[in-house]
């Protein structure tokens, strides 16, 4: 009786329809003291950093400094910088020069000239403000809602000018902060916002990582691999669901974690309790179970007069809290079903973007008056279910200019999990191809050919830079292409259900045929089902001019452009012909659009920059960039 009246106890604190499986609190990994357990002031000091020399297991560039047992600095070259605190992917240092007692509210551009390292970069979790700027263009008002301290602890209120480095449009991986000189800005000041949340800690967030060619064996057998976000071709490792630690050979490793006497203990302390303990628990026990049988009796006639809610959680998702985790599948907001209900209009279909074999996606409208769109996916069973949380915590993991951003998830019950990503202000590409985006004028061809590029860009990106890689599976112009204020691209709505044994060659040839079905949606204005054997037979008889948008005045166009059109009408035909034979990969689409994009004499040098950031911290941008009869692409799909 008493363990089935707990489970109800439970359950009555999760009683709110598709409430999500953890909190914020919970999602925070557990830092714990390096080997040597240094410590100074009133800062542990975690993996991979350290104070002894005999502690430094990975490298150097993480030694640190103690100065009068109370202040710690980080080191980078000549220049010293105090740090403020840990996190699990990077460290928290202040501008230099700005010491204890020194209040500043702005610092000058160059006054923090680190931009990054094999070891240490500028984390994009910073949220910088920025003074006397000339060009206001770069500032973003979404990034103002942040409660963001001053130095001496007070809120600072809104700021002249607020960039987020997630934003990606201004400020790229790689960059110091000197780069905002070019606006006009004269002072600059940093926070860091974790994902997630809109509270600030004052300061700047490197990420640190491990080069990639040291990992050999770098991890513990019990951990896995992740790559880092700004630091190129750097990696960490991180322990598996269950476990704490820092996930390191080296290091301390992965094990186990528990309460025990009311703190938490880890490891060995996990296994076998002594007997006093034993004794005292029983003890506590024998005090609390009548408390607790009476709270939970009454509560239980509680939830026999309540009404039962669609949504609301069931005696069989109490299965859930023991084996599955939100926490590293949704690092960011985690909704409630009816947050996304109300958004959605109770999902209506007036509000339906698209609905395909990757679920169902919903246009909706936040509370805060924040823009989503939402994707629904229906798992049949619990291994459906643990298979589309894995997937969504690989895509939440990587930042990329051109992936929509998961914004958060939930489950209702059912076995039917909600992804919110962004939902920009542009709207899909189909609203824009077929003229529905309530423009006077639809896309011209030099925004057609960059859109073009950076989606098949992120596709590559997503397949050769992502380990395990990841496929969408259905690519349409609909509800899976947003497009920013700039057009620029905003991919979404990846497959969540595809089983895992689907990340070979087959999986691919599926993406770059829906690719070549894109760029003849691109080109034609069209998405007629008969559109790719009548393109493909306009093609074959030299009569391209006869499928190509009206709205492109094709006939009109300088001949540079006429030869841009064919091209891709080419590489379209040969996405449909060879890619479901492996004889074309999404790396060499993007390659040839890439150049093709780059080298148009109407398109300008900023755009050209936007496209290369498409490949920032990427070897592919390096492969990419260089020409093309110079550099030998790896092939992903079969041979040809």
């Amino acid at each position: 009786m008493l363990p089935l009246l707990l489970v109800w106890f439970t359950l009555v604190s999760l009683n709110q329809p598709g409430i999500c499986l953890q909190h914020h609190q919970q999602l925070q990994p557990v830092l714990l003291p390096n080997g040597c357990d240094d410590k100074c002031g009133r800062l542990h000091i975690p993996f991979p950093f350290h104070l002894n020399t005999s502690c430094a297991s990975v490298s150097n560039a993480f030694h640190l400094s103690c100065l009068n047992s109370t202040t710690l600095y980080l080191h980078i070259g000549i220049q010293s910088y105090r740090v403020l605190d840990f996190f699990s992917d990077g460290i928290l240092v202040d501008f230099p020069g700005t010491g204890s007692s020194t209040c500043r509210q702005y610092n000058g551009l160059n006054s923090f000239n680190f931009a990054g390292n094999d070891y240490l970069g500028i984390s994009d979790d910073n949220v910088i403000g920025l003074c006397d700027c000339e060009d206001l263009s770069l500032c973003k008002a979404d990034c103002e809602t942040n409660e963001l301290p001053d130095c001496d602890g007070n809120r600072s209120g809104a700021l002249a000018c607020c960039y987020p480095l997630s934003d990606h449009s201004n400020w790229h991986s790689g960059d110091g902060f000197s780069s905002f000189a070019k606006f006009g800005c004269r002072g600059v000041s940093s926070w860091v916002v974790p994902r997630g949340t809109n509270s600030g800690k004052r300061g700047v967030k490197l990420e640190w990582a491990i080069p990639r060619n040291k990992s050999q064996g770098l991890c513990a057998s019990n951990a896995v691999m992740v790559s880092a976000t700004t630091v190129e071709a750097g990696v960490r490792c991180s322990c598996q669901d269950g476990l704490v630690g820092d996930g390191f050979a080296n290091g301390l490793g992965c094990f186990k974690s528990c309460i025990k006497e009311v703190q938490e203990a880890y490891g060995g302390e996990c296994d076998n309790s002594p007997k006093r303990s034993q004794r005292k628990l029983v003890i506590v026990a024998g005090v609390l179970a009548p408390v607790f049988i009476l709270a939970s009796l009454f509560l239980f006639l509680c939830i026999l007069k309540r009404p039962v809610k669609s949504g609301a959680f069931d005696i069989d998702q109490a299965h859930y809290h023991s084996t599955i985790s939100f926490r590293k599948a949704c690092r960011t907001r985690l909704f409630s079903y009816r947050e996304l209900d109300e958004a959605t209009r109770g999902f209506d279909d007036g509000q339906k973007l698209v609905d395909g074999t990757n679920g169902t996606i919903h246009a909706g409208v936040l509370g805060d008056g924040s823009h989503i769109a939402v994707q629904k996916v229906q798992c049949e069973n619990e291994r459906d279910l643990i298979h589309v949380l894995s997937r969504i915590e690989l895509l939440s993991a990587v930042l990329h200019s051109n992936l929509a951003r998961l914004l958060g998830c939930c489950i209702e019950s059912g076995y039917t999990l909600m992804v919110g990503y962004e939902y920009p202000a542009n709207g899909t590409l189909e609203e824009h191809l077929h003229n529905n985006s309530g423009q006077e004028f639809g896309l011209d061809w030099y925004k057609r050919l960059s859109i073009a590029a950076e989606t098949a860009s992120i596709l590559a990106y997503l397949q050769c830079e992502i380990s395990p890689p990841i496929f969408h599976h259905g690519l349409k112009s609909s509800g899976y292409i947003f497009l920013d204020v700039g057009f620029s691209v905003k991919v979404a709505g990846f497959a969540l259900l595809c089983s895992s044994s689907n990340t070979g060659p087959l999986v691919q040839k599926n993406d770059v045929y829906d690719f070549g079905l894109l760029l003849l949606e691109i080109i034609s204005g069209s998405k007629h089902s008969d559109m790719p054997s009548l393109a493909l037979q306009k093609i074959k008889s030299g009569k391209l001019e006869e499928i190509v948008d009206p709205s492109l005045y094709y006939h009109e166009q300088p001949i540079f452009r006429r030869e841009q059109i064919e091209i891709v009408a080419d590489i379209a035909t040969r996405c449909l012909l060879f890619g479901g034979d492996g004889k074309i990969g999404m790396v060499d689409v993007a390659k040839e659009l890439f150049h093709l994009a780059k080298e148009s004499t109407d398109g300008g040098s900023k755009k050209g920059s936007a496209l290369e950031e498409t490949f920032s911290n990427s070897s592919l941008l390096q492969m990419i960039s260089m020409s093309p009869d110079s550099v030998h692409l790896p092939r992903i799909a079969g041979p040809v």
